[in-house]
């Protein structure tokens, strides 16, 4: 291959999020953050102990180690092997991690599903709609839900067109913009004399679009906040749009 060749490895959804790079330029996830979020979710929930709690899209499972601390049991899974692989070394009896698709169903009901940190919206609507309903039969009836999303309307105010991130000498150009209802990144980089392009792209849904989404669902929006302190959705300010949800039993 030519040295100064472009590798573009978006052809696939799961290669970027599988790489060596992704992990890299998002190594300082904040685990302190996932933490307080876990525990203000949970204490706002109220769930039984013990309760079976699915982890939908989990990565290396940051927020899944952190709600079996508090006595649950979690079953995390994710489509990135990689990701997996890593929280597979935190594994107890009541922590277990999958390589899984998310908009596929497990074989298992839970008493509560959660899909977190914008782990939503990856693909086009109707796969969107898949996830909804996989979350559904994945829950009990009365089951509840909660999916953490970005605040759209925040985002196309503070959107950052351009920056540069330099992670292990490796020079990541971030690029963004909102097209065709879509937030994407394309980042941009050079290592070992070869050129990549990875793009990352998630639809911008808006609290009318879930509610539009929810509505062809029997997952019913019992409450909404604008931050993982779970204070009031404001759409102009809100960093983030929390979506609590109940699963109700078929008529």
């Amino acid at each position: 291959m030519n040295k100064n060749s472009t590798i573009d490895l978006d052809s696939e959804y799961n290669t970027w999020f599988d790489s060596t790079y992704y992990h890299i330029l998002y190594d300082d996830r904040n685990y302190d953050e996932a933490k307080k979020f876990v525990h203000t979710i949970l204490n706002h929930l109220k769930l039984d102990k013990n309760s079976k709690i699915l982890d939908a899209a989990c990565g290396k499972g940051r927020h899944s180690i952190e709600i079996e601390k508090l006595g649950y049991n979690v079953t995390g899974i994710d489509l990135s092997k990689n990701s997996i692989n890593e929280a597979k070394k935190h594994e107890n009896i009541n922590l277990k991690f999958l390589i899984h698709d998310i908009s596929i169903p497990l074989k298992s009901e839970f008493d509560a599903v959660f899909n977190l940190f914008t782990s939503f919206g990856y693909h086009n609507k109707k796969k969107d709609l898949d996830v909804l309903n996989a979350i559904e039969k994945n829950l009990k009836n009365d089951g509840i839900g909660v999916i953490d999303f970005f605040n759209i309307i925040k985002v196309k105010k503070d959107l950052i067109k351009e920056e540069v991130i330099i992670k292990n000498k490796i020079k990541f150009n971030i690029k963004r913009k909102i097209y065709n209802n879509s937030v994407t990144k394309s980042i941009s980089f050079e290592d070992n004399y070869r050129k990549y392009l990875f793009n990352e792209n998630v639809n911008a849904l808006s609290l009318n679009n879930f509610i539009e989404y929810f509505g062809k669902t029997n997952l019913e929006i019992q409450q909404v906040f604008g931050s993982y302190e779970l204070s009031k959705f404001k759409p102009n300010v809100s960093p983030r749009l929390i979506i609590i949800f109940k699963k109700i039993p078929a008529k």
